[in-house]
Parts: structure tokens; C-alpha cells; sequence
């Protein structure tokens, strides 16, 4: 399952996310042209009116004040446009005269189109709500002037805003709609695209993971030949060349194991048989004994390689058999121990009264892992010249942890100790792999082995095994 951010997370805030933006800002724009669109040509258009309307009543301006007004009232009793718009008479005093509504339709109106028109003997708009009413409107009024000049009233066109606002709101949804779509469309196709390259490069990850973890030779099959089509050829050349050097690497080690271990076998052979002869003098005698102890070590070291290629290389193998892995144990730590207190650090095997079933294992592999255990704790944590071990049985496993108190593993190498060849800022002497090979016989064993910082300090090595496997 494709985890939601990285490339996904990434297109939908850098692309959606302006795509909204831009789209809202869209809708904003279009509705408030239309908006601007409609208000400027309703009030153009009463503007029109009130000028032509004005004009016409001009000739009525010369009579008595009583016929004017009366051809006021006439004129707005059979105003055809009243079902759209509403005419008004208003005297100087802005008082309303008569009404398209009625005579007397309502109070007199106070928006300040009025005083406008009247001040200033032009054509005068409002737009906003009326105060009477809280309606909004649009309202244009225009001077009727006396033929002595006086402005004896003013002529008002006024008329809500109500259809037309939801013209305007219809616009805006109608424009909200088509982003919608538009959104919908730019997520599928994105998605789709997303797709496209996420999928080759989830699949290009896991086969790198699996290069990563050792599997080298391993191939991504793709059917792209684009970028990624060339990122994955690049991985697969880079996985072969691995796989052969890795190979090449196996060999060679193993042809200089298999090399080192004849004339090691005879140098260790003959120190031993050096070492029997009593004539020796003290300074011979302890040089020889250097001998024998390092010809030992490298041994140890040709061993720990030759079996590191038989991993490698699968032919790592098992002498399974039913064994009481507590006397093993017990074995290892009283041997290892009394060549520990040579140079001063107690091993101390913790007992206890489990009773420890025998399991099947390969005895001599599982007396491999403990001495490089105690070996490891001896080259790291020596220091702190003492070392506890100890076994217990825990509900279907048997656990062996051996705990040095020197000063610990620092926290960023711990993830990395079991890697072969990796020593860290340890300065002790080693190939890096003991702890590589032990790990994979114990993988082998079904069990599982883990190095932890120990509360106090120094490093706690556990290793579990299965009772049945």
C-alpha cells in the first residue's frame, strides 16, 4: 500500500494547491465583473430614463403648479415599467408627491440621491440598502427645474437589487461548478500521472532495499524507457557489477583462507611442539608462546573468513543433533574464563535451577557463538574486568545473555554492529564479520541475537533459541 506524502503529498500542495488558489481567485473575478457588469448597466440604464423622463416633463414645468403635479400623478398611474421599477414624484422638501405604486405609497424616501440631485441640479445615484425597508436598491433621481429656475422636485427611478443579486449568485455557482470539474479532472489526470511514476519507483525502491540487504545480482523489470526506465537499467548494471564483485571478493577470500591454513597448521603445530621440549630457555620459551598464541588468533580469523564465504555463497551448512546446549554453554564460559583471569577480568556464569531442555543444534557451531561473544566482550568491554553470562529458560526459548561493563556501544553504531566488516570507533583488533557469521547461525538455529546498551553501562549481547524447531 502507497503511503500517503513524498511525491503524492508534494504534487497535491505545490500543484492542487495553487490550481485552488488560482481557481478561487477565478471565481472572485468573474463574479465581481458580472457583478460590476449588471449594477453599471441597470444604473445606465435608469440614468437614461430619469434624463428622457425629465426631458418630457419639461414642457409641463411652464403650467401651474396644480398641473404639474397632476401630470405627475397621471404620468405614474400609467407608467408601464412598475412591475421592474418604481417612479417616484418628490418635492423640493423631499417629500414623496406620488408613486408608479400608488399615491402615497409609502414614506418619503431619504437615501442621498435626493439631496443630491437637488444640490447639485444633476442626475444623482445611490446603491446600498434602503433605510426604510433595509431593501437593497439602486436609486437615480434627476431635478425637475421651474422655468424661473427653481427645482421645484425631483424625479425618481428606484428598484431592488433582489433578482439581480441572484443572477449574480447564480453566476458564481455556475463559475464554482466549472472549477469543480476543472479541480476533478486535474486530480484524476494528476493521479493517473502520480501513478505513473510512483509505481516504477516503489518497485525500483524495494529492489534497491533488497541490494541494499545483500541480495546483489538482483534485476527491476520495468517496460518504461524513459527517466525512469533509465534510473532502473542504472540500478540493474550497478547490481550486476555488485553481484561480481561480491563474487570475485567470496573467492578470493576463500582461496586465501584455504591458502593461510596450511602453513598456520604448521606453525602452530610445531610451537606446541616447542613449547613440550623442557630445555627451552625462559626467553625462547615465551617468545614461542607469543607464536603459538597469535598463530591461534589468526586461526581464528581464517576460520571466521572461511565461513563468511560459505555463507555468502550458500554453502553454509548444519550438523544438527540433540544436544544439551546448557553444558555447552557451561563448557565455553569455564574454558573461555580461565583464560580470561590471565589477564585479569572475571567471568562470572550467573546459575540458576531452570531446567534446560536439549534442543536440536550443530553443538560445535553453537560453541562458535558463545566464544565470539565472550571474545567481544573481552576485546570491548575488558576494561571493565568483569563479564556475566548466564542461560534461562523463558516460556518456549532459551535465552543466553552475556553482558559486558566496559563503556558500551555509542547509540548511532548499535543498528550497525552485526554488519560484516563493521568495527565503528572500536580500536580492538578483529576482522568486523565475527558477529555477522554468529548472527546467521543463530538465524540458522531459528533463534535471533541482539546487542543493547545495558542500564549501567556496557553492552548486554542476548541470544535466543527455540526449543523446537
Amino acid at each position: 500500500m502507497r503511503k500517503v506524502g513524498g511525491l503524492s503529498r508534494r504534487w497535491f500542495v505545490n500543484i492542487v494547491g495553487v490550481v485552488c488558489v488560482l481557481g478561487l481567485l477565478c471565481v472572485l473575478v468573474i463574479t465581481a465583473v458580472f457583478a460590476a457588469y449588471y449594477y453599471n448597466n441597470l444604473e445606465s440604464d435608469m440614468r437614461r430614463r430619469a434624463a428622457e423622463t425629465t426631458d418630457f416633463f419639461a414642457d409641463y414645468l411652464n403650467q401651474n403648479y396644480n398641473e404639474y403635479y397632476q401630470s405627475c400623478i397621471t404620468y405614474a398611474q400609467t407608467f408601464e415599467d412598475r412591475n421592474s421599477l418604481e417612479l417616484q414624484f418628490i418635492n423640493a422638501q423631499g417629500r414623496l408627491v406620488v408613486s408608479s405604486y400608488g399615491h402615497w405609497a409609502g414614506e418619503s424616501p431619504t437615501t442621498t440621491d435626493i439631496s443630491d440631485a437637488v444640490s447639485t441640479r444633476g442626475i444623482s445615484s445611490f446603491t446600498g440598502n434602503d433605510p426604510a425597508t433595509g431593501e437593497h436598491i439602486i436609486a437615480v433621481s434627476s431635478p425637475m427645474i421651474y422655468s424661473n429656475g427653481e427645482v421645484i422636485g425631483v424625479l425618481r427611478y428606484v428598484t431592488s437589487t433582489r433578482i439581480m443579486d441572484q443572477q449574480i449568485v447564480r453566476v458564481a455557482l455556475y463559475s464554482i461548478a466549472a472549477f469543480l470539474v476543472i479541480l476533478v479532472a486535474i486530480l484524476l489526470s494528476g493521479d493517473y500521472f502520480i501513478r505513473s511514476i510512483l509505481t516504477p519507483v516503489e518497485e525500483i525502491t524495494q529492489k534497491a532495499k533488497k541490494i541494499a540487504n545483500g541480495s546483489y545480482g538482483v534485476q527491476i523489470q520495468t517496460k518504461y524507457d524513459d527517466e525512469i526506465g533509465e534510473l532502473a537499467q542504472t540500478i540493474n548494471e550497478m547490481s550486476v557489477k555488485i553481484n561480481q564483485n561480491e563474487k570475485m571478493q567470496a573467492e578470493f577470500i576463500s582461496s586465501l583462507s584455504h591458502e593461510l591454513r596450511t602453513p598456520l597448521t604448521a606453525i602452530n603445530g610445531w610451537s606446541e611442539t616447542l613449547l613440550a621440549d623442557p630445555n627451552l630457555d625462559p626467553q625462547t620459551q615465551r617468545g614461542m608462546k607469543i607464536i603459538h598464541r597469535e598463530t591461534r588468533r589468526l586461526t581464528e580469523m581464517v576460520i571466521e573468513l572461511l565461513d563468511f564465504t560459505r555463507i555468502q555463497d550458500g554453502r553454509f551448512t548444519l550438523n544438527v543433533e540433540q544436544t544439551d546446549i546448557r553444558s555447552e554453554f557451561e563448557d565455553t564460559v569455564y574454558m573461555y574464563g580461565s583464560r580470561l583471569a590471565q589477564d585479569g577480568i572475571l567471568l562470572d556464569l550467573i546459575d540458576n535451577d531452570d531446567d534446560i531442555p536439549e534442543i536440536p543444534c550443530d553443538p560445535k557451531r553453537m560453541r562458535q557463538v558463545f566464544l565470539n561473544i565472550l571474545d567481544n566482550a573481552a576485546k570491548h568491554g575488558g576494561e571493565g574486568k568483569r563479564i556475566e553470562a548466564s542461560m534461562c529458560l523463558e516460556g518456549a526459548e532459551i535465552v543466553v545473555r552475556i553482558r559486558d561493563f566496559g563503556p558500551g556501544i555509542p547509540e548511532d553504531e548499535l543498528p550497525l554492529v552485526k554488519r560484516k566488516f563493521f568495527k565503528g570507533s572500536s580500536k580492538a583488533r578483529g576482522t568486523g564479520i565475527g558477529l555477522a557469521v554468529c548472527d546467521e547461525i543463530v538465524g540458522f538455529h531459528g533463534g535471533s541475537l541482539d546487542l543493547e546498551n545495558a542500564p549501567g553501562g556496557g553492552t548486554l549481547v542476548t541470544v535466543r533459541l527455540p526449543i523446537a524447531q
